[in-house]
């Protein structure tokens, strides 16, 4: 099987659905969106990711005769449907927001419009792309929040879990915000920088904490880090290192990119005494990156200790988002087209209020105050629906629906976000680089109050239903609750 080949990559009960269908004549068009519930670590945003990979997923979706001669082979299928599966492809339309969009609970993030057993099969795929990669982006977002301006370094390969969480997860990680990333293969497929330094077992390889110093500092002048904490950071490590920095000064190499790491020990304490060393030693440009089981809630206490570190690199709490290691994209139909073409809603019911389904073909429009540029809510609505920003416009909390906020035509600008990915199995969508998506996602986050981005008991943004999409689901509960 190669990468790209993911057809299989399914739940059993997909198949066996489609089967249903095929075998009902039931094949009519329908809506599902992909939304979740809940924004990862208690933020107050997400960061959508994943969307180059769900178009390749698509774009690569058939059913090989290997992988017809398999599901023979279980003994549930018909000759019948495994005939239509080896003549399978996706004819359907796929909208989305763009990737490194900040993104918010309860709000469609992709929309399949397709015959229903097309749509049926690409849930599973989608939702496990989407759900990774928009995890891993949030926590790195977070990282970065809180290193206030210094540099992330990803270099959480070797404790994700597995090679396609380590890959996907750098490349989540650099749409969040960080700077580069250890993994070589992920710099390699998605063009990204490649950081790194080296172990404590080049240290330990040679005869003395000096020679191992030296030798990679001539081996690597231009960017040359060193790690001081294999045998005792203060007495030995910082030493070592202003030595070595000395001598390459003297004999005439220019120090371009260099610095200490600290990967153990009271980073706060260690950072600053380091600083002072390498202050009174004459190389106050020296930099100084700590690593060591670090997260946001971490890297904001070193802050707000003044602890002396310009970069930092994050590896299992970000790879593996630890706190949270789930994002919650969920995949409900929301919508059956009729004879007459027209998208007939539908709606899920729940005792747990949350998880009430929004009904109907939808899309958002993001609505932004006009003097900042920043977000003030995001509206769902119908796909038919139109706004003019120079009208005054009601939006309110669809829950506690006595929370209003009137806007004043004028004061605000309005953007559709979802945007079309595939028309009729064709993709019309071109994804931009990992650092182009990057740089997008920096700027999106400009669009967010600083309540909004912190990290403790953040400022919610509103995410509002239309009043024509409120009546109809408010009609759709209360006819379900009189049968």
């Amino acid at each position: 099987m190669s990468r790209k080949d993911l057809t299989l990559l399914t739940d059993f009960y997909e198949l066996t659905m489609m089967q249903g269908y095929y075998k009902e004549g039931q094949n009519e068009t329908v809506v599902f969106d992909v939304f979740f519930r809940n924004n990862p670590s208690d933020s107050g945003y997400s960061i959508c990711a994943g969307l180059a990979q769900v178009i390749e997923y698509i774009k690569n979706l058939n059913f090989t005769y290997e992988d017809v001669d398999y599901l023979r082979s279980l003994g549930i299928f018909s000759e019948d449907f495994l005939q239509y599966l080896g003549g399978f492809h996706f004819t359907g339309d796929i909208y989305a927001i763009p990737e490194g969009t900040v993104i918010f609970p309860k709000e469609p993030i992709l929309k399949v419009v397709a015959p229903i057993m097309e749509a049926q099969l690409v849930e599973t795929t989608i939702l496990n792309i989407l759900n990774h990669q928009c995890l891993i982006a949030t926590k790195a977002s977070r990282v970065v929040f809180a290193a206030g301006g210094d540099s992330i370094m990803e270099f959480g390969l070797r404790r994700a879990q597995g090679p396609d969480a380590g890959l996907y997860g750098a490349r989540a990680a650099i749409i969040g915000g960080c700077a580069g990333t250890s993994n070589v293969l992920a710099g390699r497929m998605f063009d990204v920088p490649v950081l790194g330094t080296h172990a404590h077992s080049w240290i330990m390889s040679f005869k003395d904490e000096y020679t191992a110093f030296k030798t990679y500092a001539e081996l690597y002048p231009d960017n040359c880090t060193l790690l001081v904490d294999t045998y005792d950071t203060l007495k030995s490590g910082v030493p070592n290192a202003i030595r070595v920095f000395r001598e390459l000064r003297d004999s005439g190499v220019p120090l371009k990119k260099y610095g200490i790491r600290l990967d153990s020990g009271d980073l706060a304490y260690l950072s600053k005494k380091a600083r002072k060393m390498l202050d009174a030693a004459g190389f106050p440009d020296a930099g100084i990156t700590a690593s060591n089981d670090l997260d946001e809630y971490l890297l904001h206490d070193l802050k707000q200790q003044n602890a002396a570190i310009t970069s930092w690199g994050v590896g299992t709490n970000l790879i593996t988002s630890k706190d949270c290691p789930s994002f919650g994209g969920v995949y409900k139909l929301a919508a059956i087209q009729n004879e007459a073409g027209e998208f007939v809603p539908k709606i899920k019911l729940s005792e747990n209020t949350e998880k009430i389904t929004n009904p109907g073909n939808k899309t958002i429009y993001r609505i932004y105050e006009k003097d900042t540029g920043k977000i003030k809510a995001d509206l769902i609505c119908f796909a038919d629906e139109k706004f003019d920003a120079e009208k005054d416009l009601m939006i309110f909390d669809p829950v506690s629906t006595w929370k209003k906020t009137k806007l004043v035509g004028g004061t605000y600008t309005m953007k559709e976000i979802l945007v079309p990915v595939f028309k009729n199995g064709e993709c019309v969508y071109q994804s931009p680089s990992v650092m182009e998506i990057a740089e997008f996602c920096k700027a999106e986050k400009d669009t967010l109050w600083e309540e909004t981005k912190r990290l403790f008991y953040p400022h919610r943004v509103y995410v509002d239903l239309s009043d024509r999409l409120y009546e109809v689901k408010k009609s759709l509960l209360d006819q379900m609750s009189m049968e």
